[in-house]
């Protein structure tokens, strides 16, 4: 019907759905096609938001150079646009994937940053993502003390975001972060 937007973002939540039963490459190529009419029609926030999405399923394969770049990129988009929720969500993302690679500290750290942020705009994360985003969380928890945990998302939360930004975007954030 000619809502070529509108069809983009569809695929990109069929992404998501396939994502969640299981099927990467079914997820992938939904993705891919999303991603491809959004740049086609220079729609920056799906664009970024689309990368984020293939980042993540990336970092489910457990292929973090990939998911961290695929980050990156749609990090930069973001803040191009000034739209803090994307920068928010991201930052979430390397979390996540922090704590996948069992960095507890930068996965705390950053999810510190993101609520901080989410705060900030008044745009907390939806019950069904903020659940998602604790469990995957809960490998840094179990790996710190609850009081250094505390200290280290506490840390993230008081820091600018600007600080949490240039740690994501240092070259060596696709490996292992400096600080650990």
């Amino acid at each position: 019907m000619g809502y070529r937007s509108g069809v983009s973002w569809s695929l990109n939540y069929e992404g998501d759905v396939a994502r969640d039963q299981g099927d990467s490459a079914g997820a992938r190529t939904l993705y891919e096609q999303a991603l491809a009419i959004f740049q086609e029609l220079g729609d920056l926030r799906g664009v970024a938001g689309t990368l984020a999405d293939l980042g993540n399923l990336a970092k489910d394969q457990g292929n973090y150079l990939q998911a961290h770049s695929l980050y990156r990129d749609s990090i930069k988009i973001f803040q191009q646009m000034e739209y803090k929720r994307g920068v928010a969500r991201v930052l979430e993302c390397f979390a996540s994937s922090a704590s996948a690679q069992s960095h507890a500290e930068r996965a705390l750290r950053l999810a510190g940053a993101a609520a901080a942020l989410r705060q900030n705009i008044g745009v907390p994360l939806p019950p069904a993502e903020q659940v998602k985003l604790e469990a995957s969380l809960d490998a840094a928890r179990q790996a710190t003390s609850n009081a250094a945990g505390a200290k280290t998302w506490l840390e993230g939360w008081s820091s600018p975001v600007e600080n949490a930004i240039k740690e994501v975007l240092a070259p060596e954030a696709a490996s292992t972060p400096a600080s650990e």
